[in-house]
């Protein structure tokens, strides 16, 4: 049998089958040929995601704290002594009503209409900074009733996790106003609406931890 009865019929040259090349020898996958590496937007996303997973998982790692210190109140008041749900309630409207103007904000920035993006904007500002100032003064009447964070461990677990998502909400707002003046000074250009998507996703992240955060605190310690 001879060479030529042996490949007789099949693809020859250093890519017989074209494995990861296209017609013309050049590959279109990222990374090789033609394709280059991949786009900016997705490694952007990408590592904006390994964040916010990262940043979920110490949230957990304090809601697995709380639940397990919530009975340790050395003798103190309890959280169904302690919570008034009408102000939490309250500060959930706000900052749901936040969630709400900063997906307007988004919208508006698909449609690169800056007037609506800079009102939405402020009021995602204005709701954000009302849950704030609310947060503080149930910190502040805590502590003046004498259930600060030092009292027992439980009120240790708290305060560590309601602060915690309360500092991520005032880097937030940091972020936004960050956010209003790059638009205003370089108008919608790429790199920056990749920014504001990121910021975007982190608004949202923190919505759906107050979420649990109420339901599991507040919620469920007022009941207890």
């Amino acid at each position: 049998m001879t060479a030529a009865d042996i490949t007789r019929g099949r693809p020859t040259g250093p890519d017989p089958y074209r494995v990861g090349h296209s017609s013309h020898g050049h590959s279109r996958a990222p990374g090789h040929g033609e394709g280059g590496p991949a786009p900016k937007r997705i490694v952007v996303a990408y590592g904006f995601w390994i964040f916010l997973l990262s940043d979920i998982v110490m949230f957990s790692a304090f809601f697995a704290a709380y639940a397990v210190l919530q009975g340790a109140t050395a003798g103190g008041p309890t959280g169904a002594e302690l919570f008034d749900l009408r102000i939490t309630a309250i500060e959930t409207a706000c900052l749901l009503a936040s969630s709400f103007t900063c997906g307007l904000a988004s919208l508006s920035v698909e449609a690169r209409k800056p007037l609506w993006f800079y009102a939405a904007m402020a009021l995602t500002f204005v709701f954000g900074a009302a849950f704030i100032l609310l947060e503080i003064r149930e910190f502040i009447e805590l502590v003046d009733k004498g259930a600060g964070p030092t009292r027992s461990a439980f009120l240790s677990a708290f305060f560590t996790l309601v602060g915690c998502h309360g500092l991520h909400v005032g880097a937030g707002l940091l972020w936004l106003l960050t956010m209003m003046a790059q638009i205003f000074a370089k108008g919608f250009r790429p790199d920056i609406v990749r920014r504001f998507m990121c910021f975007s996703l982190f608004w949202h992240a923190l919505d759906i931890i107050w979420v649990a955060l109420f339901t599991v605190v507040y919620l469920l310690g007022a009941g207890a």
